[in-house]
C-alpha cells in the first residue's frame, strides 16, 4: 500500500479526543482548509479521508499508473499542496506512519523498512502517546521505538487500549479504519482571508487556492466547467452604503479544467475591478458543469506544437478587451455563400448546425466582393478563356433577407460553376441575369 499524509496544521488536536476529528466549531477556519484539501484530493484517488482534524490521508497504490508513477505523482502533490496549506507532507505504507512522519519533516522512507523510522520518532508526533508523553517522559521514554520496546501488557494495563491500536496501525501491525470522503454534486467553498484586503487584484493570491479545489473536484467527477462565480463578502467595519459584498462571474467558451486558464481570466478581471470596502471572506462556486472527454493517452503525441489553444488565447484577450472587441467567425445555416458566415464575440458557445451538403465542391478562399468578368464569344475570360468543368448548381434565395434601413433585399438567383484557367488554375465562378436581363458572369472564389 502507498499513502501520503498532508499536514495542514503543526498542533496537535485536544488531549480529551486525540483520535476524533475535530468539530467545524472547534476549528472553523482548520475544518474548511480540511473540506478543501479533500475535494482537491479526490482528483488521485476516491480514498481520501480527514484524520484527527488537522490532516487528510489518501491511499495511492491503485493510482500511480494513471499518474506516471510515484516519482511524478510525489513531485506534483509535494509542488502544488502546500498552495492549500500544507505544511507537512507523508509516504508510507500506512495512513497513520505517513502522519507521523509528516509532523516530523520525513518525506518518505528512502531506502529504509518502515519500522526503523518510526522508531527514531518522538512520542509526541504520534495522537495517543503524545497524551501520554509526560508520563512516559518521567519513565525515560522519549521515542515511538522505546515504547514500542515496552511489555505490551503493561502499556495495556497503565494506559488506554487507544494507545497500542494507534501503534500498531502506525506500524502496519493493525488493519486502518476510515471513513472516505463523498465527491459532492456541486462544488461551493468559501474561506476566510488572513487579513482585510481593499485591492481587487490581491484576491487573485487568496482565490487561487479556491480554484485548485474546484479543478480538483471536477477531475473527480471526469467534468469541466463553463466558468465560475467569485463572490466576496465585505468586512463588517465597512460603510454602510457598502453594502454585504460583491460577486463576478467569468464564463469560457468551453467546458475544461484548465486551472491556469482560469488563474489568467480571473487576474484579467480582478486588474479592472475596484473593491467599495474591504473584503473578509471569498466564496467560489462552479458553473455550467458538464462531463468532458478525456485526452487519449497514447504514445503517438497529440499535438506537434504546445502552448495554449487558440480559443484559450482568444478568451483571455476578451477578458482584458471586452468581449465585444473580440470576434470569431461562425457558419450559419444559409446556402448563399456570401452571407453563410457571420461574426460574433468570441465566449458566446454557438451550437453547430448541419447544413445542405452542396453538390459542388466549396471553394477555399472567397472574394470580399465578387469579380465581374469579361465575356466573349458567350464564354467567360479571366487571365484567358475559362473551361467549365462543373456545374451548374442553382443557388436561389433570399427574399426574406432584407437589408437595413431599406426595402431591398439580398435575394440571389445564380448558377455557379467550377472553371479551369490555364494561368489562375481551379475558379469558382457564377451566371446571373442582370436588371437589363442581360447574362452575366463572375469570379466568387479560388480553390487552393
Amino acid at each position: 500500500m502507498q499513502w501520503v499524509a498532508l499536514l495542514i496544521s503543526t498542533s496537535l488536536p485536544p488531549p480529551s479526543s486525540p483520535s476524533s476529528t475535530a468539530s467545524s466549531t472547534e476549528l472553523p477556519a482548520t475544518a474548511e482548509a480540511l473540506r478543501g484539501l479533500a475535494l482537491w484530493c479526490l482528483q488521485f484517488t476516491p480514498r481520501v479521508a480527514l484524520v484527527e482534524g488537522v490532516a487528510v490521508v489518501m491511499e495511492l497504490e491503485s493510482s500511480l499508473r494513471l499518474f506516471k508513477g510515484l516519482a511524478a505523482l510525489k513531485a506534483r502533490i509535494s509542488d502544488e499542496a502546500p498552495d492549500l496549506g500544507v505544511q507537512g507532507i507523508g509516504w508510507a505504507p500506512t495512513a497513520m506512519g505517513a502522519l507521523v512522519m509528516a509532523r516530523c519533516g520525513v518525506l518518505d522512507l528512502g531506502d529504509r523498512l518502515l519500522q526503523p523510522v518510526l522508531d527514531e520518532l518522538p512520542l509526541t508526533a504520534l495522537s495517543a502517546a503524545a497524551v501520554h508523553a509526560e508520563t512516559l517522559t518521567r519513565a525515560g521514554i522519549n521515542t515511538l521505538g522505546e515504547l514500542r520496546a515496552l511489555p505490551r501488557g503493561g502499556v495495556s494495563r497503565r494506559f488506554d487500549a487507544q494507545l497500542l491500536a494507534a501503534m500498531d496501525q502506525a506500524y502496519g501491525l493493525r488493519a486502518e479504519v476510515f471513513a472516505w470522503q463523498d465527491i459532492p454534486e456541486t462544488f461551493s467553498v468559501r474561506a476566510e482571508l488572513p487579513a482585510r484586503e481593499d485591492r481587487a487584484p490581491a484576491l487573485l493570491a487568496y482565490a487561487r487556492p479556491l480554484l485548485m479545489q474546484m479543478c480538483g473536484w471536477l477531475a473527480a467527477r471526469h467534468a469541466g466547467a463553463t466558468g465560475f462565480t467569485l463572490r466576496w463578502v465585505h468586512d463588517s467595519m465597512r460603510a454602510k452604503d457598502a453594502g454585504e459584498g460583491g460577486e463576478l462571474t467569468i464564463r469560457s467558451s468551453e467546458a475544461l479544467r484548465d486551472l491556469e486558464h482560469f488563474v489568467r481570466l480571473l487576474a484579467e478581471h480582478l486588474a479592472k475591478l475596484q473593491l467599495i470596502a474591504p473584503v473578509g471572506e471569498l466564496r467560489l462556486e462552479a458553473l455550467g458543469v458538464e462531463r468532458v472527454t478525456e485526452q487519449s493517452l497514447s504514445l503517438l503525441p497529440q499535438s506537434l506544437c504546445g502552448g495554449e489553444s487558440l480559443a484559450l488565447v482568444l478568451e483571455r484577450i476578451a477578458a482584458r478587451l471586452g468581449p465585444e472587441r473580440v470576434l470569431q467567425p461562425y457558419l450559419v445555416d444559409d446556402h448563399r455563400a456570401d452571407w453563410a458566415t457571420h461574426w460574433g464575440p468570441v465566449l458566446k458557445r454557438r451550437a453547430r448546425r448541419q447544413s445542405e451538403v452542396p453538390e459542388l465542391p466549396a471553394p477555399t478562399f472567397l472574394l470580399d466582393e465578387p469579380l465581374k468578368l469579361a465575356v466573349r464569344d458567350h464564354r467567360p475570360h479571366y487571365q484567358g478563356p475559362l473551361m467549365l468543368l462543373v456545374g451548374p448548381d442553382r443557388v436561389e434565395g433570399g427574399w426574406w433577407d432584407r437589408l437595413p434601413g431599406t426595402s431591398l433585399t439580398r435575394h440571389v438567383m445564380r448558377d455557379y460553376w467550377v472553371a479551369q484557367s490555364q494561368t489562375a488554375g481551379a475558379l469558382w465562378v457564377y451566371s446571373t441575369r442582370m436588371d437589363d436581363g442581360e447574362l452575366a458572369w463572375f469570379l466568387h472564389g479560388v480553390f487552393a
